[in-house]
């Protein structure tokens, strides 16, 4: 985003027409701490020399790796040469000069972008954060603005599956879609077997994959996911503690809200309402945000399709069975993938008539 963001303003500000004469663009990789000298002294250069018809001048420093924290960064030199280059920008620009900086990382601790937030006009394109609550918003607002762009309409399954498999950064997200869009032809609604078919499944995707065949009842595919990942090395521990528990948590969790309301809840604002509502004495079960600063309820609000399959006594002994599971995988010497599997059965089994049939 960073990079499209950069070139939009540089065909705005040369009215995208740039001959090669006029502006002048410096590549601002730098593989080796050498590499940041060249690089400011080309930039510096560019800025003080003028155009060659005499028109405006627009100077790009254009993906610039040197003003994080990493190692080359870090380096006294370039840290140095970093000063230097700020003190030369504060006496300013040479008249009818333009320069764009464009940068996938900057230490926002230093002076450099305390000059810039002062002095220049600045975009920031941040990545979503997906250990903070409400990431799936984001991420859910950010592919639905890149899929109407590429034509595609998701389902709603659909949508929420893309999103756990692609991740947050927005280039995977496009070349996601993209494939999509190329698989699809001339139809433009993505269903929940096209994600799967093309999308891969990452760690983070298999994880939530897991538990989204749970939640279904899908004893099955469940069942096949969970020997995927122990067959690639991933550990029942980690296989329980990062999919099964938190799944049958938020399961329980959205069978409760769901009682407790006695509302349909078909949306997130409505169950967001209809569970601040509640009295305080009836909420105190709810996670809270890391902020502090009110309920964690996304979460569970994205289970409720599942809950809607269980009794909330049958997702009592679910949650038992869980914990005794968990106990097991820890104390017992008993087969890692038998005690997972049995768990997985269970679970299907308590599901209600319909849905239990549908998972045997």
């Amino acid at each position: 985003m960073v990079r499209e963001q950069a070139l939009m303003l540089w065909r705005e500000l040369t009215g995208g027409a740039d001959d090669g004469f006029n502006h002048e663009i410096v590549e601002g990789n730098a593989l080796k701490v050498d590499d940041v000298f060249t690089i400011t002294g080309q930039l510096l250069q560019a800025l003080m020399t003028y155009s060659m018809f005499g028109s405006d001048k627009v100077v790009w420093l254009r993906n610039a790796t040197f003003f994080g924290s990493d190692r080359t960064s870090e380096s006294e030199s370039v840290l140095n040469e970093v000063i230097a280059l700020t003190q030369q920008l504060e006496k300013g620009l040479p008249d009818g000069v333009a320069l764009i900086i464009s940068a996938d990382k900057i230490d926002k601790r230093r002076a450099f972008w305390k000059f810039l937030e002062k002095q220049a006009r600045v975009q920031v394109h941040d990545r979503i954060d997906m250990s903070q609550e409400g990431w799936e918003q984001q991420v859910a607002a950010l592919v639905q603005q890149k899929a109407d762009e590429a034509g595609l309409e998701f389902e709603s399954e659909a949508l929420e599956l893309f999103i756990n498999l692609a991740g947050e950064a927005t280039q995977q997200i496009v070349n996601e879609l993209e494939k999509l869009r190329l698989y699809l032809g001339d139809r433009h609604v993505v269903t929940i077997d096209d994600v799967r078919l093309m999308v891969p499944l990452s760690r983070e995707g298999v994880i939530f994959e897991t538990g989204r065949a749970l939640q279904a009842g899908n004893a099955a595919r469940a069942i096949e996911l969970i020997d995927e990942q122990m067959e690639m090395g991933e550990s029942a521990v980690a296989i329980m503690r990062a999919s099964i528990i938190p799944t049958v948590r938020n399961l329980y969790m959205a069978r409760l809200g769901l009682d407790l309301t006695q509302s349909s809840a078909r949306s997130y604002n409505e169950f967001q309402t209809a569970i601040n509502r509640l009295p305080v004495e009836k909420k105190a079960w709810l996670p809270l945000k890391k902020s502090g600063d009110g309920y964690n309820i996304y979460p569970i609000f994205l289970s409720l399709p599942g809950a809607r399959s269980f009794t909330l006594p049958n997702l009592q002994a679910i949650l038992y069975a869980t914990a005794r599971a968990d106990k097991m995988l820890v104390t017992t010497g008993l087969d890692d993938r038998m005690i997972l599997h049995r768990l997985v059965t269970e679970i299907a089994t308590l599901a209600t008539p319909l849905r239990a049939s549908r998972a045997r």
